[in-house]
């Protein structure tokens, strides 16, 4: 049998996330590690809260990296097999590459807390918005991007996630992304609406972060996966460190291609693909995407145990 893991990103964090795995080897050690490392009491802040301070994204994004790491290690310790390919949603891409061996924990929760720190400063708050268009054609989505951007010069607007068939995210300028919204429902989209983030992600507002995410890279230790990863920008594997850094620095301004990483995971024989951390989000659109695969959602610890029947 073969199977690959994947791992959510930011959106699927929420208060008490983690207490459904709490009985499960290594969850404690490795949030403990993470608190040690970016001197923050994470597992208070993942089990109590408040919502709004977990929701910041220099919290979310070291915290979603230690659940899908506190889980995976959950796995491997409870005999289960490592899976033939990773992939991660966003900064999910982070934890696959540490569950590769490609990248170290520790200095994983550096960069990513780097990452949202820089990504916050690239666009003051208020700017950039994000929003999910649902029941249009990707070309279409494109066109109604094309239209706006090309409308002002000071303007942008982006497909930033293309999620499953029929759900496109696109991110820019708010008064870009409002626009855009009002041309999709004209266009006869079943659904767009604003996101709650203020951070545009994986478009061209980005690029003063990943300048900077690059300069940071040039001097993080990286190494080869041990596990093949399949990246969000071109929904390859590599096998050259240098061409991992530019993949992570990309990623930032480039769209997350999920359609197509769960079309190329199916296309090496994969049987059944695993959500490895807090929630469904990513079993939900991968099911839209191939009907033919068999999907399985770590999201506490009884399905994690069940799993193992399943996998082995």
């Amino acid at each position: 049998m073969k199977f690959a893991f994947v791992f959510p990103g930011q959106g699927s964090q929420s208060v008490g996330m983690m207490g459904k795995y709490k009985e499960l080897p290594a969850i404690h050690e490795t949030f403990s590690e993470a608190s040690d490392v970016l001197g923050q009491d994470f597992w208070s802040l993942v089990n109590e809260g408040p919502a709004d301070l977990l929701n910041l994204t220099v919290n979310t994004q070291p915290l979603m990296l230690t659940a899908g790491i506190a889980v995976y290690r959950s796995w491997l310790a409870l005999g289960g097999s490592r899976p033939i390919l990773l992939a991660g949603h966003s900064l999910g891409e982070y934890t696959a590459l540490v569950a590769a061996g490609s990248l170290g924990f520790a200095d994983a929760l550096k960069l990513v807390r780097f990452r949202a720190q820089e990504m916050q400063r690239s666009v003051p708050e208020g700017v950039g918005g994000m929003a999910a268009i649902l029941g249009l054609e990707d070309a279409v989505i494109e066109a109604v991007c094309h239209n706006v951007t090309a409308r002002s010069a000071q303007e942008s607007l982006e497909a930033a996630n293309y999620n499953s068939p029929g759900q496109v995210v696109v991110a820019g300028h708010k008064s870009a992304v409002l626009k855009g919204i009002e041309i999709a429902k004209e266009k006869g989209a079943k659904r767009a609406v604003m996101l709650p983030m203020s951070i545009p992600s994986h478009c061209r507002l980005m690029k003063p972060a990943a300048e900077k995410m690059q300069q940071r890279l040039a001097q993080t230790n990286l190494r080869l996966p041990d596990i093949p990863v399949l990246h969000n920008a071109d929904v390859q594997v590599h096998d050259d460190v240098d061409t991992i850094r530019m993949m992570l620095t990309n990623q930032l301004y480039s769209p997350v291609r999920w359609v197509d990483t769960i079309k190329a995971i199916a296309a090496e024989g994969v049987t059944h693909i695993v959500e490895c951390g807090p929630g469904n989000v990513l079993t939900g659109l991968n099911k839209r995407i191939d009907r033919n695969l068999q999907y399985l959602s770590f999201f506490d610890g009884d399905t994690v145990n069940q799993a193992r029947t399943v996998l082995s």
